[in-house]
């Protein structure tokens, strides 16, 4: 058995919150960012983790927002960590008094090393499958050994995202060794609605990897 760190994102639902907690994740995410199809407005937080205590981390997830956007939602009380997926500077990530998670998007030509490097404020630095028109959410997978590459160089905070479902996450974890991994759209019915039986396979298969 592996105690990887296991989130589920994209949570819209109280009962998809609920059944990510009973099954064994480490931590959820609401999508605060309107274009995405699974975004909660503020006003349904309260609705969505109403059925959350203290046994999970809950991240705010947020792209390119504005800064009376953060303070608004950490002003509910209802999150313990913030996530990242634009283009953000890492002051700008630590501003808000609650620990972050940074997503870089996997591309050819990056330099993740020195990015990584960059965001050494940041609890977890997430990876995920670079694509032009969607900041995540895409089911896109990256080169896990990339993330390999980042591990055995002394990364230890990696996260590993993009295209994970149960049949491949064991794969990912083997090979990429993360301290993490993140899944949204591997566990879902429909866009925002969570399966609860790919969400207990997810969760069986990155446990044994």
């Amino acid at each position: 058995m592996t105690d990887i760190w296991i989130k589920i994102c994209g949570i819209t639902r109280a009962e998809d919150a609920r059944a990510a907690i009973d099954l064994g994740a480490d931590a959820i995410g609401i999508v605060c960012f309107p274009p995405s199809a699974r975004h909660v407005p503020r006003p349904r937080f309260g609705e969505v983790l109403e059925r959350v205590g203290d046994e999970v981390e809950v991240y705010a997830l947020f792209v390119n927002p504005e800064p009376a956007e953060v303070t608004a939602t950490v002003a509910t009380g209802l999150f313990s960590g913030l996530q990242f997926h634009g283009d953000e500077s890492a002051g700008f990530c630590e501003s808000f008094g609650l620990p972050y998670m940074k997503a870089l998007r996997v591309r050819g030509d990056s330099n993740l090393r020195q990015q990584i490097e960059g965001f050494d404020s940041a609890r977890r630095v997430l990876l995920d499958a670079w694509d032009e028109s969607s900041y995540g959410g895409t089911g896109k997978s990256f080169r896990w050994e990339i993330a390999a590459d980042l591990v055995a160089a002394g990364a230890g905070n990696i996260v590993v995202a993009g295209g994970l479902h149960d049949c491949n996450v064991a794969a990912a974890i083997r090979q990429a060794r993360p301290s993490g991994v993140d899944v949204s759209s591997g566990v879902e019915a429909e866009p925002g609605v969570k399966d609860p039986n790919k969400l207990r396979a997810f969760m069986r298969e990155a446990r044994s990897a």
